[in-house]
């Protein structure tokens, strides 16, 4: 089984030190990019009131928001590779600031179309992508563990951020919540100062990528800790070259031929059509069922607070030695864990009622949170982190797609049959399949590896053998004409 991923960046990362507050700056920032669009739907009520418009209209502010953070990868990306995380992540909190301030004075739902949902969203994919990046400059071997802690700020905030923004609403209107949420937010810009570049000359040099980078002069290979190139399921031991145009120099585009990572996305383009649908329509199925709105409501918090613990929790076991190898397996367990949850959670409402719905929150959260925890680590153990940027901005632009377009097909559903049972089995079909078909493919892709492997090593141990070969020739050659000048004399 391959080990996990290092990579060729000329030094190992330093595991800890600093690598710690940078973690806290992505949770902070992690934290808001998740939990902020979500936490909107509390003011959607008055404002779809004070704009008189219908309730799909009004929904659209906060799809277009998570939309916008998922197509505005390439770009983050690139900023991202050009200039690094800490400018980036500082302009995403500004931006996102600054537009939740002017929507506070918008006169037209298209107003917050354009201001909360495109230009907020886009500094939300300025926070996302290169708080995820850093991480994989500072930390190797506990990479998983400093992935889940950072990716905890999702749930952490929209625990907190609920209740403060009904605090907010009650005392200042949805105007003053949204001038008071853009100062709020723009503590991204303090999480961004956190995230400084690594100080390569204080860290330790890694002589095997040192030797490697000096022998191919390349920048985007990388190789693995063990005997394999690039970790995890590379599917490619090319070395990688940036040749073409500005995007292919800025945005690492021979990635589409990289077989591990061809996998993972397909994998997850299936799986995001079902991945939010259940989380948005909990409390709606639980109020259609005769459940009291504050109980329907509760099962949100339980969720919530499940999967703060879940995702820290899957990064300690991910990082584990009998985890760490098998970390596609897991992510693969984890993705059709959640489709599971979703098929039964029609028969545990209908046989046990309020009680069966908890249940499902609880085996939820922990499916959802192993989801999220493990969503970019197993990214980064395919591509390595110098590929990493360019791989999760391609990612999120074609994901953004089926987040779109996931909640819609859902509540489609749910017209349709007038029953939220349909939709739930329907998402977990969208979860089940491509868990199934992740783990499949993972399986061939390792065998396919090791069979590379063994070819390369084969290879060079031939290439060694020729090599002696060739030596001892020419130490024979040398005997014989010592001996042919000694019968001369």
């Amino acid at each position: 089984m391959p080990p996990s991923a290092s990579t060729n960046l000329g030094y190992t990362p330093p595991d800890g030190g600093w690598g710690w507050p940078v973690v806290f700056g992505a949770f902070v920032s992690i934290g808001f990019s998740y939990a902020f669009p979500k936490s909107l739907t509390i003011y959607f009520k008055e404002i779809q009131k004070y704009f008189t418009v219908s309730y799909s209209e009004i929904a659209w502010v906060s799809s277009i928001m998570l939309a916008a953070m998922y197509a505005g990868g390439p770009v983050s990306s690139i900023l991202v590779n050009r200039y690094g995380s800490r400018p980036v992540v500082i302009i995403g909190g500004l931006m996102v600031g600054v537009a939740m301030i002017a929507a506070s004075f918008g006169t037209t739902i298209m107003h917050l179309y354009l201001l909360v949902g495109v230009i907020g969203g886009f500094g939300l994919s300025f926070n996302l992508q290169p708080s995820l990046t850093i991480i994989g400059k500072y930390f190797q071997v506990k990479r998983p563990m400093a992935n889940g802690l950072a990716m905890a700020g999702s749930p952490v905030f929209l625990f907190t951020l609920a209740p403060l923004n009904q605090f907010l609403f009650d005392h200042f209107g949805w105007r003053g919540a949204f001038m008071i949420l853009g100062a709020i937010v723009m503590n991204c810009c303090v999480a961004g100062a956190l995230m400084r570049p690594v100080d390569i000359k204080k860290a330790p040099k890694d002589p095997d990528t040192a030797t490697d980078r000096a022998t191919t002069g390349t920048e985007g290979s990388t190789e693995g800790i063990g005997s394999l190139e690039a970790g995890g399921l590379l599917g490619d031991t090319e070395p990688q070259q940036r040749k073409g145009g500005f995007a292919d120099k800025c945005l690492d585009l021979s990635l589409f031929k990289h077989r591990g990572f061809i996998i993972y996305l397909v994998g997850n383009v299936v799986m995001f059509f079902g991945f939010f649908a259940p989380v948005v329509f909990l409390a709606p199925y639980a109020k259609g069922i005769g459940i009291d709105n504050y109980q329907a409501a509760f099962l949100l918090s339980i969720f919530a607070l499940v999967d703060m613990f879940a995702r820290p929790g899957t990064g300690l076991i991910a990082n584990t030695r009998w985890i760490r190898p098998r970390i596609q397996y897991f992510f693969s367990f984890s993705v059709a864990y959640n489709g599971v949850c979703h098929l039964l959670c029609p028969f545990l409402a209908d046989y046990m009622g309020y009680a069966g719905l908890v249940i499902y929150a609880v085996f939820f959260g922990v499916a959802f949170g192993m989801v999220c925890a493990l969503l970019f680590e197993v990214l980064m153990d395919l591509v390595g982190a110098q590929r990493f940027s360019s791989a999760v901005g391609l990612v999120t632009i074609i994901e953004c797609g089926p987040v779109l377009l996931g909640p819609p097909i859902a509540g489609f559903l749910v017209d349709v049959f007038h029953d939220y049972k349909y939709m739930y089995w329907a998402c977990g079909v969208m979860m089940l399949s491509p868990g199934i078909f992740l783990f499949i493919m993972n399986y061939f892709n390792y065998k396919r590896l090791d069979q590379e492997e063994r070819e390369k090593q084969s290879g060079a141990s031939g290439m060694v053998t020729l090599s002696s070969v060739e030596e001892t020739g020419a130490v024979e050659e040398r005997k014989e004409e010592e001996i042919f000048d000694k019968s001369g004399e």
